[in-house]
């Protein structure tokens, strides 16, 4: 089917009607468009270059800090010494901007309207949440991963001038490593189910540093006859215990406090799936 130009005399093709196979709304297609508007959003690319810097950064730091201070250092402190620890401590930076980039993924939508648009193009909601879900895993854990070996290596540089370095190959050092980028995806992903839950970008983030930092420390007044039956289950120290070399007796077995943090994790999106189709946008 053509139209006549009237000006110039010439005809071009009128676009055809889109099929009802163009306008199906398919998981290939959720994906690609939540992938594009997690590159646009303007925190991404911050946050994930404070993230690794961060990382990698407090790791030299710290390690070099630690190769100053060895010759002068009390043999009880050298005992306690561990190199893995010194070089991937920035973790604990990184966790709340990979936390928090979670939670304004969600809530960022949530605070500009624009999650109506997104509902109106995907009525049955949920493709919407495993598609956020699972393109921030595979960013966290690329980013943690990378990081983490980054500080570890470049740490480890540092203590050789010591003799104190470690290597990947010792005892439990790959595990942790690794462990990092584990421990930092599954982070992103409590952001994702806080942003879902919450839907408010302040009340998630609180609820967020609560459960990973304010906790811990209010587990800390517990009686000591509480404490081991509280304390090791907590979210963030469960999920740490996979990212220690030399695991502290009252701590869970690395793997073990993985899967319990995991399975806070799972709670809480089985909860933001259930919300989601019942809320209003």
């Amino acid at each position: 089917m053509t139209t006549t130009l009237a000006t110039t005399g010439g005809t071009a093709p009128t676009p055809a009607a889109p099929t009802p196979e163009d306008l199906k709304v398919t998981w290939t297609r959720v994906l690609r468009s939540e992938w594009l508007k997690f590159r646009s959003l303007r925190s991404s690319p911050l946050a994930i270059v404070v993230a690794v810097g961060g990382m990698v950064a407090l790791g030299w730091i710290f390690s070099a800090a630690a190769a100053n201070r060895w010759p002068v250092m009390r043999p009880q402190a050298r005992l306690r010494f561990d190199p893995t620890d010194v070089s991937i401590r920035g973790y604990v930076l990184a966790q709340l901007v990979i936390g928090v980039l979670g939670v304004l993924i969600v809530s960022g939508e949530y605070g500009t309207g624009s999650i109506r648009a997104t509902f109106s193009a995907v009525p049955t909601r949920l493709p919407v949440l495993w598609a956020k879900l699972a393109i921030f895993a595979v960013v966290s854990f690329v980013v943690g991963t990378v990081s983490s070996f980054a500080a570890f290596l470049g740490g480890q540089a540092f203590l050789s001038s010591q003799h104190i370095e470690t290597t990947l190959s010792a005892p439990g050092v790959f595990r942790a490593v690794v462990g990092v980028g584990l421990y930092l995806t599954v982070v992103g992903m409590l952001g994702v189910a806080l942003g879902w839950l919450i839907r408010h970008t302040a009340g998630a983030i609180a609820t967020l540093f609560g459960l990973l930092l304010v906790l811990p420390g209010i587990a800390e007044a517990l009686p000591d006859n509480w404490a081991p039956h509280i304390v090791p289950y907590l979210p963030s120290n469960a999920g740490q215990a996979l990212v220690t070399v030399r695991p502290d007796a009252a701590m869970l077995a690395p793997w073990t406090g993985f899967a319990w943090f995991c399975g806070y994790v799972v709670v809480a999106l089985v909860a933001a799936a259930v919300l989601l189709k019942r809320r209003d946008a």
